[in-house]
């Protein structure tokens, strides 16, 4: 049973860090920490799923960017989406991809169709989705952080689109009629959710018959520490609120979706040279936040070292469908 107390507090974290990451991209300044730790002086970072290439100054995580104090980082953009898809495309879309996937890649949109977009951040799904659907078809963003929708706004009027809206609201309340969409896409967001058995079962509420879900998520291959799940700073970087790949299916079945399929897999992959790269953020005892050795320590005393944290994380792409 869910404790409405702990989901606020974790929901409001989690509003917290990406009202941050927004506000760079809208000109007000926010230093910022990497999702699982403060970001290193170093010049590479890694991400909480892995670790960074080497030529690269800086790296996005899985869930949003670990900047530098001047400016945003680059962001998974370029990883995720092909070139072609992010032509004509601000800085301030591509920059603020915070994804840890592309939805759109197994979401078969099709001319005329309603999406709607969980946890739209910059806009950067929505507006390669309008591109899709064309002036017929419409495209809604759904975001509980302010900040975030008001940097939506700002880019779809950059790109003069008039197909796309962005609202805010929260996924376990979805803001719209029954039955109103063909497709929902969400890309790394659902996980961030307390109540994931409440999003899935919106998402089935507004899905039209026979349509369909589309989501890149983060998953866990079995359970994390309770220092990791009890981290609000995790939460928000996409770790703790990870659900066994198992449970996380099981959860779409019980809200009433069928021909559910998990289409692709990654795990992070980290050699020896690599654990030094590895952040991870933990708590103590005292609910004190540790990283660097300490956090390695911390989690080895758990049963569970840097690596074997990245080797348990995943991004999957799921697809599943509300009959018809």
């Amino acid at each position: 049973m869910n404790d409405p107390q702990k989901d606020e507090k974790i929901k409001g974290a989690v509003r917290q860090h990406y009202g941050e990451i927004a506000r760079r991209f809208t000109g007000e300044p926010a230093a910022q920490a990497s999702c699982c730790g403060p970001a290193p002086a170093r010049p590479a970072q890694a991400s909480c799923c892995g670790p960074a290439p080497a030529a690269e100054p800086t790296q996005a995580s899985c869930c949003g960017p670990a900047p530098s104090a001047e400016a945003p980082a680059g962001s998974d953009a370029a990883r995720l989406y092909a070139t072609e898809d992010l032509s004509g495309l601000p800085d301030t879309v591509t920059d603020a991809s915070l994804g840890c996937g592309n939805p759109l890649a197994i979401a078969d949109l099709k001319p005329g169709e309603v999406v709607l977009d969980l946890g739209s951040g910059g806009g950067i799904d929505c507006f390669l989705a309008a591109r899709k659907v064309g002036p017929q078809g419409r495209v809604i963003g759904l975001d509980m952080t302010p900040d975030m929708i008001k940097l939506a706004r700002r880019n779809a009027k950059k790109l003069g689109m008039t197909n796309v809206v962005f609202d805010y609201g929260e996924m376990e309340d979805i803001p719209l009629i029954d039955a109103s969409v063909d497709v929902i896409i969400s890309n790394c967001v659902i996980n961030l959710s307390p109540d994931k058995d409440a999003v899935f079962g919106e998402a089935y509420r507004v899905l039209r018959p026979g349509g369909r879900l589309s989501v890149s998520d983060m998953v866990v291959d079995g359970d994390l520490p309770r220092a990791i799940r009890d981290n609000l700073n995790a939460w928000a970087g996409c770790l703790a609120g990870a659900l066994d790949e198992s449970d996380y299916l099981s959860k779409i079945r019980a809200a009433g979706f069928d021909q559910i399929e998990v289409l692709s897999r990654d795990y992070a992959d980290i050699g020896e040279a690599d654990l030094e790269g590895v952040q991870v953020m933990v708590v103590n005892a005292e609910g004190e936040p540790v990283t660097g050795q300490d956090a390695k320590a911390l989690l080895e005393r758990s049963g569970l070292s840097a690596r074997d944290l990245a080797r348990k994380v995943a991004s999957i792409k799921v697809r599943a469908y509300k009959p018809a």
